[in-house]
């Protein structure tokens, strides 16, 4: 298809609709079972609460709707993992256009971080990081509205406050987002006194807090737990001075790792890297403050705490990077190399589906292997030859526990570990290795 001014919106959908098919049928086909997280996602649902004990509650929240419609179909629930990732898509072809005001930029921007590993090869799995992603897009995108408007909207603030809400209760790291955004406007107005302060601003906070309310009332009455495991999987309890040097370091090279292919299509694409940084553009710095400053802020807590950052962690981080690199280089765009970067696209499109596809099916020993199915039939068929009663509960970790949870058809709910007072509490109960389903 030859891309011009008039078609570029149906190329897009094109291009949006094609990932979403693709992203949903393979992992449909070629997995036996649902990814880990995805699990571990249906498991909290099954029991929602305002928290659990490694995330925030929004990540269980949406796949539980759908659970609630569809039930057990695994399709469904790679499909809701790229609708996600689609509305993302979405959002930054929208804010693109807005920075561009050139619909063929814009579109090359979100084609582009399709390259990025993350917005392919790992989407199959809905988790926290998934979740993430139209949060970030929306928060990006209405905050950008608050920025460009010549006046200040009370819809405006209202929604950034809510999506950044949502974001934050996807994942706290969502918070290197907030902080990049907010000190830019601090920057802009107590500093460079760009613009003056207005009270609208505080709606976004205001509506941010009360969202995260029952969160917080929850954090209170469980420990912190959430926060106790966060921040036990940075090692920094652990760490020593050389953890300062070497942990930042695998840090960077893991980011120059994972844009590689996004790089390549960037070679493809312009005359030569020339970049146009001029600090006095306010696109640009606002570009520079929702990419860069988020990394920059990362790098900086591996490098102050010593602590590791985990590679899935980055998952939402690059998401403007296509804006933000067309944006500094569309002086040197050539528009007479499209057909090579599309060539170059499309050889990508194809080939992270590809590997992923073999890897599901060459490789027999991974989590999507677990025959999750078979199990809960042979546990129902035992607890069958005892009892009368229906499972209603089940015990255990939640990749082990929380597959019975989604496979029984009775959607047992998962109520966490195993421990003699939960068991007293039950009318029948029957335990398998470090797993009990039981019924109260």
């Amino acid at each position: 298809m030859t891309i011009n001014n008039k078609n570029i919106d149906n190329v897009f959908y094109i291009f949006v609709t094609a990932h979403l098919i693709f992203w949903t049928l393979i992992p449909s086909f070629t997995n036996h079972n649902l990814p880990l997280d995805t699990i571990e996602a249906l498991a909290w649902g099954s029991n929602l609460d305002w928290g659990f004990n490694k995330h925030p509650p929004m990540s269980a929240f949406f796949p539980e709707i759908f659970f609630q419609i569809f039930g057990p179909q695994d399709w469904v629930y790679y499909l809701l993992s790229q609708i996600f990732v689609i509305i993302s898509f979405y959002y930054v072809y929208k804010f693109s256009n807005e920075i561009f005001n050139n619909k063929l930029l814009g579109l090359i921007s979100v084609l582009l971080i399709e390259a990025i590993y993350f917005y392919n090869f790992t989407t199959p799995e809905f988790n926290v990081n998934v979740c993430q992603l139209p949060f970030w897009s929306l928060t990006v995108y209405y905050s950008w509205k608050i920025y460009s408007g010549k006046e200040i909207k009370f819809l405006d603030c209202f929604l950034v406050g809510l999506f950044a809400a949502f974001g934050f209760l996807s994942k706290y790291l969502f918070i290197y987002l907030l902080v990049s955004i907010d000190l830019l406007f601090i920057y802009l107005i107590f500093f460079k006194k760009e613009r003056k302060f207005d009270f609208k601003y505080l709606i976004t906070l205001e509506v941010f807090l009360v969202v995260l309310v029952p969160h917080l009332i929850w954090l209170n009455n469980n420990e912190y737990v959430t926060i106790t495991y966060g921040l036990a999987r940075t090692g920094i309890e652990q760490s020593s001075f050389i953890d300062n040097i070497k942990f930042p370091l695998i840090f960077l090279f893991k980011q120059v790792g994972i844009i590689i292919p996004f790089f390549i299509l960037i070679w493809l694409l312009v005359k030569k890297i020339k970049f146009n940084l001029n600090l006095k553009d306010k696109k640009l710095l606002f570009l520079l403050a929702i990419n860069i400053l988020p990394i920059f802020l990362m790098f900086l807590t591996s490098l102050i705490t010593g602590s590791k950052i985990r590679t899935m962690w980055m998952t939402p981080f690059y998401l403007f990077f296509g804006t933000l690199f067309v944006y500094s280089l569309q002086a040197q765009v050539n528009l007479k190399k499209l057909k090579p970067f599309m060539i170059g696209l499309i050889f990508f499109f194809f080939l992270s589906p590809t590997l992923y596809a073999y890897v599901s099916i060459s490789k027999n020993d991974k989590r999507t292997d677990y025959p999750g199915k078979e199990i809960a039939i042979k546990t129902q068929y035992a607890w069958d030859q005892q009892f009368n009663s229906k499972i209603n509960v089940v015990l255990g970790d939640e990749w082990n526990a929380g597959n019975l949870s989604y496979h029984l058809k009775s959607r047992p709910a998962w109520e966490g570990f195993v421990e003699r007072k939960k068991l007293d509490q039950l009318k029948d109960y029957m335990c398998l290795d470090s797993i009990c389903v039981g019924s109260r």
